[in-house]
């Protein structure tokens, strides 16, 4: 892997797990030596992670983890949402193959297996990639690369609230729902199921987060 690459993956890593925190500001030559590699990777890892809205960059200061606002949450979570329903969409209209199905119906065995024993951490991978899963299949590389952007900074908020999780028995019964839907090759009903699931989901994580972030300021313009 190219210095730069895993300079990105490491810090992308480090920034969405908590390892460092919002508000964190570290000079070049700190990430540098925290990664063992040289400034100018980390440089141009540091532009890629600015570009999708995780840090910030300002000359001579240094290099800024975001912090997080519910307003920024809310906006994430609506562009988040939107491609998301597009994507199971599109998966429906081009119908999956036995085993993109097979595969897809044991993530969820998995689900409602963790469901069972109470093992939010493992539901929430196993979510990830279910979710991850089904939209790999759509068909539209840059629907997925802008997906791909959105996904990590939504994913912060996400582990902000693991802690606070209701059971997830409904997310299981609606997961159910839309693969029924995409594997009939029902696009109509995927692209309505999978928006009713986002909108319960996204409104549940908005109320979680109501009293661990700030309220956040409209942008001005």
């Amino acid at each position: 892997m190219a210095a730069r690459d895993r300079a990105y993956h490491d810090l992308r890593y480090r920034i969405l797990t908590g390892r460092l925190a919002p508000g964190t500001t570290l000079l070049e030559t700190e990430l540098a030596a925290l990664l063992s590699l040289s400034r100018t990777p980390v440089r141009e890892a540091a532009i890629k992670l600015a570009e999708e809205g995780l840090v910030s960059i300002r000359a001579r200061h240094g290099i800024t983890v975001r912090e997080l606002t519910l307003r920024d949450v809310a906006e994430i979570l609506d562009v988040f949402s939107a491609l998301e329903i597009r994507a199971v969409a599109l998966v429906a209209r081009r119908g999956l193959a036995r085993a993109e199905h097979d595969h897809l119906a044991g993530l969820l065995d998995r689900m409602e297996q963790s469901t069972e024993a109470g093992d939010i951490a493992r539901w929430s991978d196993m979510d990830d990639d279910f979710h991850a899963g089904m939209v790999s299949l759509c068909g539209n590389p840059r629907l997925l690369r802008t997906l791909g952007e959105y996904w990590g900074q939504q994913y912060r908020a996400r582990m902000l609230i693991l802690p606070l999780r209701p059971s997830p028995r409904q997310s299981d019964i609606e997961h159910r729902e839309i693969l029924a839907a995409v594997g009939a090759g029902n696009e109509d009903a995927a692209r309505r199921l999978h928006q009713r699931h986002r909108a319960r989901a996204d409104a549940q994580q908005l109320a979680l987060l109501t009293n661990r972030l700030p309220p956040g300021e409209a942008d001005e313009t």
